[in-house]
Order: structure tokens, then C-alpha cells, then sequence
């Protein structure tokens, strides 16, 4: 059976969000996305959570702006946390001690609640990198290994919380195609986060699969 636009602008976010799993990377994936991309599934892509950022990639993609092996570091998916380091983005973000004496002292008492992570968005070094904070303290973290994990956390504990609020909002929604599809692409991600909050992550998580094969 043909696959709808709708389907293909869903399999290419997929393939977007996942190029840096892929073997050959943006090499592999860029070639699919300029050949498969026409116009009506480029319209359908845009209706799709940051379709908007794959819209203006397979955009400077076809016209010659970067390498078929490269994207934009500003239309990275998932604001770029998945492959590239920050400091190829903001090369003048450094700490000074006291900015880690500060961050080392919230991470040492870290707990995964939501309080946690405000405590630690509101540091003055983490309000510098707005909204691309996990990302840039991150990679300013880069030259200290051992707290690598304890930043992950955060990160994940962050992402975690943004997706159940996510979830929560949609499961409020009539179900639509447009959102169903919406859904079906971030499922990735919800079974990757909704999880650690355990149970109830759990019922979260079905109820969205559930919403997905409502229509």
C-alpha cells in the first residue's frame, strides 16, 4: 500500500531525529530526506513537532547551503544534545570557580524532582544558555569527566518532566490525524523518559498509545 504524505513526513522526522544512531550518520539520512521531501510532504512535516527545523534543513539541503553530510548546528533535533558539543555553538561560555563551586553543590544534593531542576536553571552560569541550558552546561562540563553522569541525570530528569507535561496536555485533546501523527513521531522519546516516573509513567505512556491508535 502507498504510503500518505502524512506517513512519509513521519518517517523522515524519525529518520531526522535519529541520525545520530543511524550507521553513516546525516550522510545516510540527508540523501532521504532532499529525495523523499517534496513539497506536499514538506507541508506535512511543518503540522509535526520542530518539522519547522527539518523543513529548513532538507531547505538548505537542496540548495547547496551545507554538505549532504552535515546539518545546521541551529536545526540539530533535540536542540542538539544528541551529537554535537555546545562549544561549537558558544565558544566564549567558560565556568569560573565560583559558577562550580555553585553548580557542584547542586548536583551534590541532586534528587530527580522538579524542584531540583529549578533550583539548578536559575544558577546565573546556567541562565547564559536560555533555553539550551542542558546542553550548554554540558559541554562546559566537556574537561570534567566525573561529573558527566551526575549531569546526564539532570538532563534526563529535565526531559522527563517537559514530556509528562507534554503527554498530559495531549491526552486532553480530541484526537485528530494531524495529532496522532504528532504523537506517533515523539513515542521515541515518551518510552524513553515517561518511564522513570515509574508506575505512573507507565500509565502514562499506554494511555498515549493508546490516543495514537484511537483514530
Amino acid at each position: 500500500m502507498k504510503e500518505s504524505t502524512n506517513q512519509i513526513a513521519v518517517r523522515l522526522m524519525n529518520l531526522y531525529r535519529a541520525a545520530h544512531v543511524i550507521d553513516g550518520g546525516w550522510a545516510a539520512v540527508n540523501p532521504v530526506l532532499v529525495a523523499e521531501g517534496g513539497d506536499a510532504v514538506i507541508q506535512e512535516i511543518k503540522k509535526l513537532p520542530t518539522g519547522e527545523m527539518l523543513a529548513m534543513h532538507i531547505s538548505e539541503l537542496r540548495a547547496g547551503k551545507i554538505p549532504m553530510d552535515s546539518v545546521n548546528p541551529e536545526l540539530l533535533p533535540y536542540g542538539g544534545m544528541m551529537g554535537v558539543h555546545f562549544a561549537e555553538l558558544d565558544a566564549d561560555a567558560r565556568f569560573e570557580n565560583n559558577d562550580l563551586d555553585s553548580l557542584i553543590a547542586e548536583l551534590e544534593k541532586f534528587t530527580p524532582t522538579l524542584e531540583s531542576i529549578e533550583r539548578i536553571k536559575k544558577l546565573p552560569f546556567v541562565l547564559q544558555f536560555g533555553d539550551r541550558w542542558t546542553m550548554g552546561v554540558r559541554d562546559a562540563l566537556h574537561s570534567r569527566p566525573e561529573f558527566a553522569a551526575r549531569w546526564k541525570t539532570v538532563h534526563d530528569t529535565a526531559r522527563a518532566y517537559e514530556l509528562w507535561d507534554r503527554a498530559s496536555d495531549v491526552l486532553s485533546w480530541q484526537p485528530t490525524e494531524r495529532i496522532r501523527a504528532e504523537v506517533q513521531a515523539d513515542l521515541p522519546e515518551y518510552e524513553t523518559y515517561l518511564p522513570m516516573f515509574e508506575d505512573a509513567g507507565m500509565e502514562l505512556l499506554s494511555k498515549l498509545r493508546t490516543y495514537v491508535a484511537s483514530v
